[in-house]
């Protein structure tokens, strides 16, 4: 193994600066640990430092981390080509936001995890070798910007290295996988690796939108064009140009609105409700669908030019039950979130916890596994989640034969059985249903389907 290069560790704990200097000797070339921030300077100047791993709070008493961000100051003074991993024992997310605008390259919290705590310095090093400026998935998560999780799955690289791949062209790319996968955020994760990525990025739920509204959202209209179009209004587009356009639940399109779609995305141009001018549009297109479109294809419901043309690129993203040792840092990740979100600490999740969390089907993968660590960070009281905090009954059963009494129960009645009938297709029961997703979403909510 070829060991990396200097790498200091700050603690006034001095069981943790042995326990790290053990763990990191074997990756790095030279491990120094000072149980004093006031002996960064002097470290700084006898070696060629690479990253220091510092921690937040060293005055007994004191756990705010305000020391942290000081030294972090200091260190970058002295040289702000050193990394700086901050290492804290208190789930502080804000504190981490403020540390990652401050300068950190990333942070670690105690207890940690020893993969994870040396990926993360390593990572830290090679940033900093090549000069790049990286965050983790954990830091992007502490920063709000809910950046894509890789994970370690074997599933998970093998998309991430065709992702970084394609990412830099401009051909159009079809996401596929389950409701929940996150193929938004994949669609997001392209676009920030692209060369648009200082263009717009516009998504838009194609199963959202109806059919009389189709036109003049997507390609926009001129004023007058039909009622209340008090003035000209540019389309999605229209809205992406020199960016990317992301089309969600695209297998939802009827087919008239395909032929649509497809005159546009053949002739690079759109043209407004109420007008005859062309206008040209540079966009990058990704299209996304739970649906399969090859069948859907075969049993002529979905145009064949129309695949084609959107599937020079096809991503398929596994899901949550595929790769399950991705399962337990995912839900680490929406810990801290939410534990920042409602003003908690976050809790630790104990073995028996993560064994169940690791055994689940996760039929509505991330989505439902961050709807269930949601819930325990709200309903927790200590610092450790339990198996028995986490209830996994996916929906209420209605009782049997029993005529629907009110037309609350007729409503929940009707949502359950067409959720049943699509297999949680929320487009489409929404289209049987006649009402919108949003609609939807809020009487899921309400029913607690």
């Amino acid at each position: 193994m070829d060991k990396k290069g200097v790498i200091v560790v700050v603690d006034d704990n001095r069981g943790i600066l042995t326990a790290v200097r053990m763990l990191l000797s074997a990756h790095f070339g030279k491990v120094v640990t000072l149980a004093s921030p006031h002996l960064i300077a002097g470290a700084l100047r006898e070696d060629k430092v690479d990253v220091v791993l510092l921690d937040m709070n060293f005055s007994a008493g004191i756990n705010t981390g305000n020391e942290g961000l000081y030294w972090l100051s200091e260190i970058r003074k002295t040289d702000a080509s050193v990394a700086v991993v901050l290492f804290t024992a208190y789930a502080d997310i804000d504190l981490a936001v403020r540390g990652i605008k401050e300068g950190a390259a990333d942070f670690v919290v105690k207890p940690w995890e020893n993969d994870r705590l040396i990926e993360t310095v390593l990572r830290a090093c090679e940033s900093k070798a090549t000069g790049r400026k990286e965050t983790s998935v954990a830091a992007r998560t502490a920063a709000g910007e809910g950046g894509m999780f890789w994970g370690e799955s074997r599933a998970m690289r093998s998309l991430r290295s065709l992702t970084e791949k394609v990412s830099a062209t401009d051909a159009n790319i079809l996401i596929t996988g389950e409701n929940g996968t996150g193929k938004e955020m994949l669609a997001r994760e392209i676009h920030r690796l692209s060369t648009r990525k200082d263009e717009a990025f516009v998504a838009v739920d194609m199963g959202a939108i109806t059919e009389t509204l189709f036109e003049s959202e997507l390609f926009g209209h001129v004023k007058g064009a039909f009622t209340d179009a008090h003035a000209d209004r540019p389309g999605k587009f229209e809205a992406a140009a020199r960016g990317t356009l992301f089309l969600d639940e695209i297998g939802n399109l009827s087919g008239h609105l395909q032929a649509k779609l497809l005159t546009v995305l053949q002739s690079r141009s759109v043209v407004r409700v109420g007008s005859n001018t062309p206008v040209p549009v540079d966009i990058r297109l990704i299209a996304a669908t739970n649906r399969n479109l090859g069948e859907m294809v075969a049993g002529n419901v979905f145009r064949e030019d129309l695949f084609y043309r959107i599937n020079t690129i096809h991503v398929e993203i596994p899901p949550l039950r595929e790769r399950p040792e991705d399962i337990v840092p995912l839900a680490e990740i929406f810990l801290l979130r939410y534990a920042a979100r409602y003003g908690k600490a976050a809790p630790k999740l104990n073995p028996r916890a993560a064994d169940k969390l690791k055994t689940q089907p996760w039929h509505g993968n991330i989505r439902e596994l961050q709807h269930a660590l949601e819930k325990a960070v709200i309903i927790c009281d200590g610092n450790t989640l339990d198996a028995d905090d986490f209830d996994f009954a996916r929906k209420r059963e209605a009782p049997a034969k029993k005529e629907a009494a009110t037309l609350g129960e007729m409503e929940y009645l009707m949502i359950r059985e067409a959720m049943d009938k699509f297999d949680g297709n929320l487009s489409l029961v929404a289209a049987q249903l006649g009402i919108s997703r949003q609609t939807l979403y809020n009487k899921i909510k309400r029913y607690e389907l």
